[in-house]
């Protein structure tokens, strides 16, 4: 007569990492999802010119431009943010010294989802202004030029995947009291962004909720499969409001061990 076993707490340990793992994937799954479907509406209402979308871009450009010609000081500022503090240049090069920082930590799974996450995000803008073609906003005086296409904006696009990439990367290593304040920096800063384009008259407001949601989209995309490949390596996953590799608050990472090792 065969005996019947009773679960051990490794057993009951095992089993809860799995659900959170279950849980874990799902978050970035509907994430991406949720982005995918947003952008791809946002995107079918640009091309068909759906007469409420265009009457927000237009107002929206005309009362930013008003203020912008006549507020100089105000319109350098705008300026200054969007073309050097927080421009696609800027931002790529910090998260190209992130990635360096976390190949001399031998965090390479961390660092490879870095450049894939950065490059992917550029690569995909440039791909989707190539094919839409929308024209930027053609003002009177304007205050600030641009070259190419307009839909997605490439810096709010740009914005949204760096800081996902620098919170994702970093909140292990704050303490955690401080994580709320690092979202809600990063959270200001993208938006920050997105505004200064509106209000220099070089995008509409449609190109960057497109370029925001774009880059959701990308971020959710790999996140998710950095949580598979996390997994497949032996790693617990971590909640995402937590970053994607918890033991990089250590001196040197651990390095993943094979399941069942």
């Amino acid at each position: 007569m065969a005996t019947r076993t009773t679960p051990t707490a490794t057993d009951d340990r095992a089993r809860q990492a799995d659900r959170r793992y279950g849980a874990h994937l799902l978050e970035s799954a509907a994430g991406a999802a949720v982005a995918a479907v947003a952008f791809g509406l946002l995107l079918v209402l640009v091309e068909a010119h759906w007469t409420p979308l265009r009457n927000l871009d237009t107002g929206a450009a005309d009362s930013l431009h008003r203020v912008a010609v006549h507020h100089h000081g105000w319109t350098r500022t705008l300026a200054f943010v969007s073309q050097w503090v927080l421009s696609p240049t800027t931002l790529r090069t910090a998260v190209a010294l992130l990635t360096l920082w976390l190949l001399h930590r031998r965090a390479w799974r961390l660092a490879a989802w870095s450049a894939t996450t950065a490059g992917a995000g550029a690569l995909i803008g440039l791909l989707v202004k190539a094919v839409v073609e929308r024209a930027r906003p053609a003002l009177p005086n304007p205050v600030a030029h641009a070259p190419g296409y307009s839909f997605p904006s490439g810096h709010a696009m740009t914005a949204t995947t760096s800081f996902a990439i620098f919170l994702l990367v970093l909140l292990p290593t704050v303490p955690r009291a401080a994580h709320r304040l690092c979202w809600t920096v990063a959270a200001l800063a993208v938006v920050g962004v997105g505004f200064t384009r509106v209000a220099l008259g070089v995008h509409w407001c449609s190109d960057v909720i497109g370029g925001w949601l774009l880059g959701l989209l990308v971020v959710a995309a790999t996140t998710w499969a950095f949580r598979l490949w996390r997994s497949d390596a032996g790693q617990s996953p971590a909640a995402v409001a937590d970053g994607l590799e918890p033991e990089l608050d250590s001196p040197e990472p651990e390095r993943p061990h094979p399941q069942g090792s």
